[in-house]
């Protein structure tokens, strides 16, 4: 990462005033933040989707001119534009998941992510659609807790993608809403509270890499928690694996100033009325920008049986110069692209690359 060019800018600091900063007490009075796909949208995806499924193709290498979007192209620049500059997020809703296969609901929200960005790969295994789906009764006080395979509640965080998207086929017993908060609303509140505080936000944080990533190349890495090229405004956060990464050797402490910032920061995420909450149907899509809002999520309960457990399938997408960041900002410059492994594997035969397989939920011990 570029060091140098994370620095506080040189202007004066200023609120956010763009659509990114919202609060979400405001924001769930109204449904603009919904897509309802319509009939005409609905039939072109169950096609392009059936043709997926039956063309069988590997995740890695398929390519989103081999399914051209007609009906659904305005929805998708829309989504787009949502995502890049407007709010942050959107969620889609109207797939009739219910009467499909899981293949088939997988291989339409693929063909979708193709369209939306590109995808990555989320774990060592290679697998391009996770499944976030409990295996386990750890809590995530649990330094081996992996936080897709648990039922407890997440604290809010960024993902190691430009976007992240989740699309439910069956959500909990009860529970399990997920809970957005706007980066601009949070960051113009310390402005208001404490603007000494505000410039730290600007400096280079280090990042405990090795807990996300037990094989990951290097203990840490390094970036700012805010960013403002060109006057667009990203964020970068989830303080935790800032303080996990102060118990590596070489790593230098934060100051007090700065753990007032990240203490100060995680206080105001946590407010009544700043964030959003929602409740995913089956079918429901959310595409989400990583550098515009915090996510998190509610514990839940679920069902006894396998088949009728929470199951949402999470998609990681490089948008790669859709959005202005230093080099290095947040995670996705040490991300892996899908259609090679991580280096040093030879042989790449280890993830879910067909559509049959991918929404297949791992056994923990099975995950890497």
């Amino acid at each position: 990462m570029n060091i140098a060019a994370a620095i506080t800018p040189a202007a004066p600091l200023e609120e956010i005033h763009t659509e990114a900063a919202w609060r979400g007490d405001v924001l769930s009075k109204g449904d603009g933040w919904i897509y309802q796909l319509s009939a005409k949208e609905l039939a072109e995806l169950e096609e392009l989707g059936t043709r997926f499924v039956e063309a069988d193709p590997d995740l890695r290498f398929v390519q989103k001119e081999e399914y051209p979007l007609t009906a659904c192209a305005e929805a998708v620049l829309k989504w787009g534009r949502d995502v890049d500059s407007g709010r942050g997020f959107v969620l889609v809703r109207g797939l009739r998941t219910h009467l499909y296969s899981d293949a088939l609901s997988a291989a339409i929200y693929y063909i979708l992510g193709l369209h939306m960005g590109d995808p990555i790969r989320q774990n060592e295994k290679g697998d391009l659609i996770d499944s976030v789906y409990a295996t386990s009764d750890k809590t995530m006080d649990d330094p081996t807790a992996k936080s897709s395979k648990v039922r407890d509640g997440l604290v809010y965080h960024s993902d190691s993608s430009d976007i992240v998207a989740l699309m439910c086929l069956r959500p909990a017993k009860d529970g399990g809403a997920s809970c957005l908060v706007s980066g601009a609303q949070i960051y113009n509140e310390i402005l208001r509270r404490r603007p000494d505080l505000a410039p730290l936000l600007f400096e280079p944080y280090h990042w405990d890499w090795r807990r996300q990533d037990v094989r990951a190349p290097a203990d840490t890495y390094t970036s700012p928690i805010i960013d403002l090229t060109d006057g667009v405004f990203s964020m970068y956060a989830g303080s935790l694996y800032i303080l996990t990464a102060q118990d590596y050797p070489g790593v230098p402490k934060l100051t007090e100033a700065q753990i007032e910032v990240l203490k100060l920061f995680d206080e105001i995420a946590y407010e009544p009325g700043m964030a959003i909450e929602m409740d995913f149907r089956p079918g429901d899509i959310q595409w989400l920008s990583n550098y515009a809002a915090l996510h998190a999520r509610t514990g839940f309960d679920d069902y006894p049986e396998p088949q009728r457990r929470r199951h949402l399938l999470r998609l990681w997408l490089s948008r790669q110069g859709e959005r202005p960041v230093i080099d290095g900002f947040g995670k996705n410059g040490v991300v892996q692209v899908r259609h090679k492994p991580r280096e040093g594997v030879t042989v790449d035969d280890q993830g879910f690359f067909r559509i049959k397989d991918a929404p297949v939920p791992r056994l923990l011990a099975d995950h890497g």
